[in-house]
C-alpha cells in the first residue's frame, strides 16, 4: 500500500491502483516524513507540528510523541512490529536525534547525536542506524550502542535546506547517499552477529572492520531522489534551470519563474553511466523546484528497510512525488517494451519480442494485428499476407476476417497462397470468395490454377466460382491458365464434358486417359482436329474403336475444314490407312482420296491398296501415280483397266524389270501378250537371256529359241540353256510323281467307296424304340409316326415294292426292323437272321466247314471300325448271284 502526507497533515492510504484505502488526520501541520516497518503493520509519521504520530494499520492503536520543535526525518525499527521494545529515530530542526524505546515504566528517548544543525535524513537497516545532518552522514549501530562511521557532506553541494540529501540501503552494508550532484556508495563491513529471538550480540570495536566508499560520482543535475535497482541505481533528476547553471550549484534556492524543466527517472550504474532516461508528466513542473520532489520505491516507501533486491517474483515499484502528482515507474517489461515499440513504428522489432514469449500469450495476437494494421496501411500488402500463417496462426475467426478485409481491399489474391486449407479450416465462404478473387484478374490466373489443383475439392463448392468464369469464355481476358483452372473446376463439379471440351482445346497430354477414365467417347465428335494435333496415332486408334458414333465422314470433314491449323492431309492419311485396314469397305467414298494421300505420304502402301480396293477410279488413279512416277503403280492400274500393251511397255521400257513382266504376262493369260513381251525382248539380249530362265512352265524355250535372230549374242547362254534343261526335267519329274500319287490316292478312295457300298443300312422300329425308352426312364412319348409313314419311307428305297426280299410281306404288315443293303434288297431283320442262321446250320453239316452264308469275314484288315469276331451281314440275294 501507500501512504501519502499532506501539507495539513492528514494521512491517507492508498492502493497501489491509487484508491483510498483509508485517511486520518495526524498532524496539525505538514507532514515532513513517513515510515512502515517491515511488516507493513505499522506507519510513523513526523511534522512541522512537532510531534512524531505511529498508528497502526489494521487494529485501532495510536502513539503521539511531542517534541515542541519541527521534526523533519524518522525512521521505525524494522521489527516494530514483533519487538516489544517498539523502538524507532527521529529528528528535526532543534538537531537532536532521538533514539525512543519502550521500558519498564514507559517510552524513554535518548539522544544519540545533536550539535551539528538540524536532522535532515534518517535510514534504519537492521541494526544500523544512518542519519544526514549539515555535517553530513552518520551510522550508528544500535545492536552494540556504538557510533560506526562519519561520511562527510560533499563539497559546493547545496544546503540541506536548499536541496535535502538522501539517504537508502541497498542491502545490510551499503549505504547509498544523494547529495545535491553527488552519490557515494559506502560499504560498512562489520561482523554482526544475530542473538536469539532476533537480537544481536554485542561486538568489540575491534571486531569492526573499516567503512569503504566502493563508489563516487558527480552528476550535472540536481539529485531529488534516489533508490536501487538491482545493483544499478535510479535517480530522480532535477534538471537546472541556466540561471541555476550560472550559479555553478550553487545553495541559492533555483528560480521559481516558470523555467523549470521536467523531472527525469534516470537510471545509472556505479559509474554514472546511463542505462535509461524518461522524462516525467509532471503538472506545474514549470513552478517545482528540487526540494519539491521525493523518491520512494517498494516494498514499503518510506520504510528504512526498504532494501534493492527483491525476493523472486516481486516487481519493483517507484512512486515519484510531487506537490500534485504521484507517478508510479516500474521497471519495463516485456510488454512494456513491445509497446514503446509499437509505438515507435518498430513493429519487427515488437513482433520478435512477442514471438519469443515475453509477454502474455494474447500479446502475440495484439502486436500481430497491430502489425497487419500498419503494413495495410503503408500498402505492403504482399508483406502482410506472408505474416498472416505467423500471425493468425489457427484462430478461424481472425482467418476470415482479414480474408474478407483483403477482399474488401482488393488484395485478396496477395493472401490466397497463404489462406490455410485445414487446422484450421475456414467456411466454404471464404475459400471461394478468395477463388473469384483470383479469377476476375487476369494477372493471377496462373496463381488461380495452382491454387485449384492444390486445395481440396472439399473445403469449397465449385459453382459459384465457375459462375464467375463462364461468362469470361470467348472473351480477351480468357486466358490459358483460366481455361484449364475452369476445366479442373469442371472436374470436380462432376461436368466431365464441358471439362474435356477445355482440355482438348488446350491440348493437354493426357486427355485420351481423360476420355477413357470418363467414358467420354461421345463428346469426341467435335475435337478430332484436336485430338490428332495432340497425339495422331492414339487419336487415330480412338476415332477407329469408335467409329460407330463418330463416322468417317465426319472425321474427314472436320480435317478438310481445319484450314491451315495443322498438316490436315497428313491426319487423313494415318486415319483413312487404319481405317482400310480395320474395314476396308468403310471408307470407300475417300478411295480415290486416299489413292492421292498413299501416293504423297506412303508409296509403298499404295500398290497393294490399289490391288485390294474396288472402291477408287482407275483414271485417276492412273493420273496421280504418272504425276508422282509410280511405275509399278501405273502398271498395275494399266493392267486394271486392259491395257497390258502399254503396262508391259512400262515394266520393259522404264522398269526394266523383265521378271516382273513375265510376272504380268503369266497373270494376264494372254497368247497375244506373251509374243508381244518377245518381240519386244528380242533385240535385247540380256533380256532374252532372262526371259529364257523364266519362261519354263509357261512358254516352250524352244519356241524363243527359234525364232531369236542368227548373231544376237547372249550373255551366258550355255548356263541358261542348262538351266532350262535341268529345269524341265525337274517339272518332267514333279509332274510324272503328282500323276502317281493321284492315281494311288484314287484306288484308295474307290477302294474304300466300295467296302462302305457292301455295308447294310439297319431301320429300327419306332414303337420298339419308344417302348425300351419308356421302360427306362419311366415316362412314354406319344408315338406321332404310323407303320403307314414308315412303309412310305421303306418303299421309295428298296427294290421289293416296300416287300421283303424273303417273305415278300410288305413292311406294313409286320411291325419290326428293317435292313436295307446298297443294292436296294430290303428284308425283315428276322427274315434275314433266321434265314442266314438256317443256313449256316446246314452247311456246318457237310464234310467241308465253310463261313456262314450271308456273312463276309474275308477282309478283316479293312473292317477296322467293328470288334473282333463279328461277322458282316451281306445281302443274300446278291451274295447268291456273285456265288
Amino acid at each position: 500500500m501507500i501512504a501519502l502526507g499532506t501539507y495539513d497533515g492528514t494521512i491517507h492510504i492508498l492502493d497501489f491502483l491509487g484508491n483510498q484505502v483509508k485517511a486520518f488526520a495526524a498532524h496539525s501541520a505538514a507532514v515532513n516524513e513517513l515510515s512502515f516497518d517491515k511488516e507493513g503493520e505499522y506507519l510513523g509519521s513526523c511534522s512541522d507540528d512537532g510531534s512524531v504520530v505511529i498508528n497502526s494499520l489494521f487494529i485501532d492503536e495510536k502513539l503521539k510523541f511531542e517534541y515542541h520543535r519541527p521534526m523533519k526525518a524518522i525512521a521505525l525499527d524494522p521489527d516494530y512490529a514483533r519487538k516489544s521494545s517498539r523502538r524507532f529515530v527521529a529528528g528535526g530542526l532543534a538537531g537532536h536525534l532521538y533514539f525512543n524505546t519502550k521500558k519498564w515504566l514507559g517510552y524513554k528517548d535518548q539522544v544519540l547525536h545533536s550539535g551539528e544543525g538540524p536532522i535532515h535524513a534518517v535510514k534504519w537497516r537492521t541494526s544500523l542506524v544512518a542519519w544526514a545532518n549539515n555535517v553530513g552522514v552518520k551510522v550508528y549501530d544500535a545492536a552494540n550502542d556504538q557510533r560506526i562511521t562519519f561520511i562527510e557532506r560533499p563539497r559546493c553541494s547545496p544546503h540541506p535546506e536548499v536541496l535535502l540529501p538522501h539517504l537508502v540501503w541497498q542491502d545490510d552494508t551499503l549505504l547509498v547517499i544523494g547529495w545535491g550532484t553527488s552519490v557515494k556508495i559506502a560499504a560498512i563491513r562489520t561482523n554482526l552477529n544475530n542473538g536469539a529471538n532476533g537480537t544481536y550480540r554485542h561486538v568489540t570495536m575491534s571486531n569492526m572492520n573499516q567503512v569503504d566508499i566502493v563508489a563516487s560520482f558527480q552528476t550535472s543535475y540536481f539529485i531529488s531522489g534516489i533508490a536501487p535497482f538491482g545493483d544499478a541505481l535510479v535517480l530522480l533528476a532535477y534538471i537546472p534551470s541556466e540561471e541555476d547553471g550560472e550559479n555553478g550549484f550553487s545553495s541559492t534556492i533555483p528560480s521559481r519563474q516558470g523555467s523549470a524543466q521536467r523531472p527525469e527517472v534516470r537510471v545509472v550504474t556505479w559509474n554514472n553511466d546511463e542505462l535509461a532516461t524518461d522524462a516525467l508528466p509532471v503538472h506545474g513542473f514549470e513552478h517545482y523546484k528540487a526540494k519539491d520532489y521525493s523518491l520512494a520505491h517498494s516494498p514499503f516507501s518510506g520504510s528504512s528497510y526498504a532494501g534493492g533486491q527483491w525476493a523472486a517474483g516481486d516487481e519493483p515499484i517507484y512512486y515519484i512525488v510531487s506537490p500534485k502528482d504521484v507517478v508510479i515507474a516500474k521497471p519495463r517489461d516485456a510488454e512494456d517494451h513491445i509497446a514503446w515499440l509499437l509505438q515507435h513504428g518498430r513493429h519487427e522489432k515488437a513482433l520478435a519480442a512477442a514471438e519469443a514469449g515475453q509477454g502474455r500469450s494474447e500479446l502475440l495476437d495484439e502486436v500481430g494485428s497491430k502489425y497487419l494494421d500498419h503494413l495495410i496501411v503503408e500498402r505492403k500488402y504482399t508483406e502482410a499476407a506472408s505474416l498472416c500463417p505467423k500471425l493468425l496462426r489457427g484462430s478461424v475467426t481472425a482467418w476470415e476476417r482479414w480474408v474478407f478485409h483483403f477482399a474488401h481491399l482488393r488484395q485478396l489474391p496477395a493472401l490466397v497462397p497463404y489462406i490455410p486449407t485445414e487446422n484450421p479450416r475456414l467456411r466454404d465462404t471464404a475459400y471461394e470468395v478468395a477463388l473469384v478473387a483470383l479469377a476476375t484478374n487476369p494477372a493471377f490466373h496462373t496463381d488461380l490454377l495452382s491454387t485449384v489443383k492444390s486445395w481440396p475439392p472439399v473445403i469449397y463448392s465449385a459453382l459459384p466460382v465457375i459462375s464467375a468464369i463462364e461468362p469470361q469464355l470467348n472473351t480477351s481476358s480468357m486466358t490459358d491458365a483460366l481455361k484449364e483452372a475452369l476445366a479442373e473446376l469442371y472436374v470436380i463439379n462432376g461436368q466431365y464434358e464441358k471439362a474435356f471440351s477445355l482440355y482438348a482445346d488446350l491440348m493437354k497430354p493426357d486427355i485420351f486417359d481423360f476420355i477413357e477414365r470418363h467414358n467420354l467417347h461421345d463428346s469426341i465428335r467435335d475435337k478430332v482436329v484436336q485430338l490428332m494435333m495432340l497425339d495422331c496415332k492414339h487419336a487415330v486408334f480412338l476415332l477407329i474403336q469408335n467409329r460407330d458414333l463418330i463416322t468417317p465422314s465426319e472425321v474427314v470433314s472436320q480435317l478438310l475444314s481445319s484450314g491451315n491449323k495443322c498438316d490436315s492431309r497428313y491426319f487423313l492419311h494415318l486415319y483413312l490407312h487404319s481405317l482400310f485396314e480395320v474395314n476396308p469397305h468403310a471408307g470407300k467414298d475417300y478411295h480415290d482420296m486416299q489413292v492421292e494421300l498413299y501416293a504423297e505420304y506412303d508409296p509403298k502402301v499404295l500398290l497393294p491398296f490399289l490391288r485390294s480396293s474396288q472402291h477408287y477410279t482407275l483414271e485417276k488413279a492412273y493420273e496421280i501415280c504418272v504425276r508422282r512416277d509410280l511405275l509399278k503403280e501405273q502398271v498395275f492400274i494399266l493392267g486394271r483397266m486392259g491395257n497390258s500393251k502399254q503396262a508391259l511397255a512400262v515394266i520393259i521400257n522404264e522398269l526394266g524389270d523383265i521378271e516382273e513382266a513375265v510376272e504380268f504376262v503369266s497373270m494376264q493369260h494372254d497368247d497375244d501378250l506373251w509374243e508381244e513381251l518377245i518381240q519386244q525382248c528380242l533385240h535385247k539380249p540380256e533380256m532374252v537371256g532372262v526371259l529364257l530362265e523364266h519362261t519354263v512352265g509357261n512358254l516352250d524355250p524352244l519356241y524363243i529359241v527359234n525364232i531369236v535372230p542368227n548373231g544376237l549374242e547372249i550373255p551366258r547362254l550355255r548356263d541358261r540353256l542348262v538351266k532350262i534343261i535341268t529345269d524341265y526335267r525337274t517339272e518332267t519329274s514333279l509332274r510324272h510323281g503328282c500323276n502317281d500319287i493321284l492315281k494311288a490316292d484314287c484306288v484308295d478312295l474307290l477302294v474304300k467307296y466300295y467296302k462302305e457300298a457292301r455295308r447294310a443300312v439297319y431301320l429300327s422300329n419306332e414303337e420298339d424304340d419308344t417302348r425300351s425308352k419308356r421302360d427306362a426312364s419311366g415316362a412314354s412319348l406319344p408315338i406321332e409316326k404310323t407303320s403307314s409313314m414308315r412303309n412310305t419311307v421303306v418303299k421309295s428305297k428298296t427294290r421289293g415294292g416296300g416287300r421283303c426280299c424273303l417273305c415278300f410281306d410288305p413292311f406294313s404288315i409286320q411291325n419290326v426292323s428293317v435292313t436295307v443293303f446298297f443294292c436296294c434288297h430290303a428284308y425283315h431283320t428276322t427274315c434275314l437272321t433266321d434265314s442266314t442262321y438256317s443256313n449256316s446250320n446246314k452247311k456246318g453239316t457237310g464234310p467241308t466247314s465253310q463261313e456262314p452264308y450271308g456273312y463276309d469275314n474275308d477282309d478283316d484288315e479293312d473292317e477296322e471300325d467293328d470288334q473282333a469276331g463279328d461277322p458282316q451281314m451281306r445281302c443274300i440275294l446278291c451274295t447268291t448271284a456273285a456265288s
